[in-house]
């Protein structure tokens, strides 16, 4: 049988600056001849120091994967403490210490459910969340503008191309669970977090850690709109989507979920291109299988695409893209193609530190970034 889980023992050797919900770290490993980066997540396993000792998962880094090239630190291991997060004990049973109602920081949202490392967070829908009675009456988006993509590493150029046009629009980030769980793995989202482009990140489903918690993409976008009242939402995956090279086995096909989602309660979908013109995989260059497969399969309700326009070294690839996305219209598709020039847009994505999609730059593929900018700008005309 294949080895799914590779444990390891270690000792953490240094420690990263820390972001919100994650500490990364290096560290030495039992048996490996060189030190590995390593991540721990907050939520998780409780505070570490150089020198203690930790369990390690290292199958995702002996199988050299690209985003979930690490370690992960499952528990620290020192002796006579348990290292995980509540100490040792815990509450007897349900409802905490006197078995009675669960406190107001008890949570009632169980993420990666029944696996050994699930999580209980407070949700924003949860029945003792003081938003309950907002989501409760909840029924509509009421128009309001919803940017799906399937890359995450789309989510800095959405949001530069919509504040670009409207800078002072708040913007939420829902993240599905299609790929990461943890929103702490995501650099990008913590970084727009703090510096206040994002208002609010919220995680669905599965995923966890974001500044609220919901059962579903439905009670985000929810949220989003009625409890942090957003001018605009952007879904996306998290981090490590996840491909196989079959037409239906990847995980971006959520992105053609989410244009449900948004259209059925009333929201304003805008469909993020995935687009390439340096990807050395036939399916992902021009427009991606991906877009054909989530919009044009797995969405039932319509969108406005969004086709780039793009000129000079880029005109080219322009025209494939707007040749290839004219199944997802009229006749023989369901959605508006919505044609968004990106003149000015690239110096826009200059200023966006980081930049990087599939291990590529601005300057590598620049045609994937403005594609995303393009749809960021069309959601801020839609404010209007």
């Amino acid at each position: 049988m294949e080895q799914a889980v590779e444990w390891a023992r270690g000792a953490v050797i240094e420690l990263r600056p820390a972001r919100p919900g994650a500490i990364e770290m290096t560290c030495r490993v039992d048996g490996w001849a060189q030190p590995v980066p390593a991540i721990a997540y907050t939520d998780l396993v409780d505070e570490l120091a150089p020198g203690d000792a930790v369990l390690l998962n290292t199958r995702a880094l002996s199988l050299g994967l690209g985003t979930g090239g690490l370690a992960f630190v499952v528990a620290r291991a020192d002796a006579g403490r348990d290292g995980l997060v509540g100490g040792p004990a815990g509450p007897p049973g349900p409802g905490g210490p006197e078995r009675g109602e669960p406190d107001d920081d008890s949570g009632y949202l169980v993420k990666a459910r029944y696996t050994p490392l699930q999580v209980v967070r407070r949700g924003v829908d949860s029945q003792h969340s003081p938003h309950h009675d907002t989501m409760a009456a909840a029924r509509s988006l009421g128009g309001l503008p919803v940017v799906v993509a399937d890359l995450h590493s789309s989510l800095p150029a959405i949001c530069a191309g919509l504040l670009s046009e409207r800078p002072e629009a708040r913007l939420v980030y829902v993240m599905s669970d299609g790929a990461a769980l943890p929103l702490a793995l995501s650099r990008l989202a913590a970084r727009l977090r703090l510096e206040g482009t994002l208002a609010a990140c919220i995680t669905a489903g599965q995923a966890f850690g974001g500044d609220f918690e919901a059962v579903s993409v439905h009670s985000a976008l929810l949220a989003a709109r009625h409890v942090v009242e957003a001018d605009a939402a952007i879904v996306i995956q998290g981090p490590g989507n996840l491909g196989t090279d079959t037409p239906w086995g990847f995980s971006g096909l959520a992105a053609g979920e989410a244009i449900n989602a948004a259209g059925v309660l009333g929201g304003r979908p805008v469909a993020c291109l995935r687009v390439s013109g340096a990807d050395g995989r036939a399916r992902h260059r021009g427009l991606s299988h991906h877009s054909l497969t989530a919009y044009g399969k797995v969405a039932l309700r319509p969108a406005d695409v969004v086709v780039p326009v793009m000129v000079g070294a880029l005109a080219e690839l322009s025209a494939q893209v707007a040749a290839e996305a004219r199944v997802l219209g009229p006749p023989w598709g369901i959605h508006r193609l919505v044609r968004v020039a990106t003149d000015g847009l690239l110096s826009v994505l200059e200023g966006v530190p980081g930049l990087s999609t599939m291990g590529r730059s601005l300057a590598d593929d620049p045609g994937a970034f403005l594609a995303a900018a393009a749809a960021g700008r069309h959601a801020a005309a839609l404010l209007g």
